[in-house]
């Protein structure tokens, strides 16, 4: 069958392995974190929220597909890219960093780049501390915008592209959109108001 976005799309919702159901758990989550929102504070019943939630849950998705590939021990394919990032490095110091510390000590960066980028998938599917997840998710961006900038094939605005989404989740967090981050807002503000909000 050739390859779409349908027949990918089922692919990955019925993958074999433990990540499948942790991810119908997590999209449950989402679905039922919206819906209490929703019901709870009028101001939040909006097609914009609506659409907003709808891109970050995808945006979640993305980033926890791509930790699909490198859960530990297997790095074969991570060790690939890490090494196209050694080779063409819009910086020459990242890609000296990269092939000087980062491959040589792949056991150490591998489980921590997939740590950090199933944080990324989870802070944004469930809208939970989604500032920092974007942050992070910026980062990484930026780290493959830069570190893929000359690889053959690849399309330097791709990465942007990335790197602008992140960004603009930044600046306007999408949990407080039908997210956790709103029911944690409001349940921290009878305590200490504002403890949260570069977080959320």
């Amino acid at each position: 069958m050739r390859p779409n976005p349908l027949h990918d799309a089922i692919q990955f919702l019925t993958r074999t392995g433990w990540f499948t159901p942790v991810f119908w758990l997590l999209l449950l989550a989402s679905i039922v974190v919206a819906i209490l929102v929703w019901r709870g504070q009028p101001e939040q019943r909006t097609a914009r929220n609506l659409g907003i939630w709808g891109l970050r849950v995808l945006m979640g998705s993305m980033w926890w597909q791509q930790t699909l590939w490198k859960i530990p021990p297997n790095f074969a394919g991570l060790q690939y890219w890490i090494q196209q990032e050694a080779d063409h490095a819009a910086i020459a110091l990242q890609g000296a960093l990269v092939h000087d510390v980062v491959l040589p000590h792949l056991a150490v960066f591998g489980p921590l780049i997939y740590l950090v980028e199933l944080l990324i998938g989870v802070s944004l599917l469930l809208g939970l501390f989604s500032r920092v997840g974007a942050t992070l998710g910026l980062l990484m961006g930026l780290n493959l915008w830069l570190g893929l900038y000359s690889a053959e094939g690849e399309w330097p605005w791709t990465y942007m592209f990335l790197v602008m989404i992140q960004a603009w989740f930044v600046i306007e967090p999408p949990g407080r959109v039908l997210g956790t981050d709103v029911l944690l807002t409001q349940r921290t503000r009878s305590h200490s108001a504002g403890t949260f909000s570069w977080v959320m």
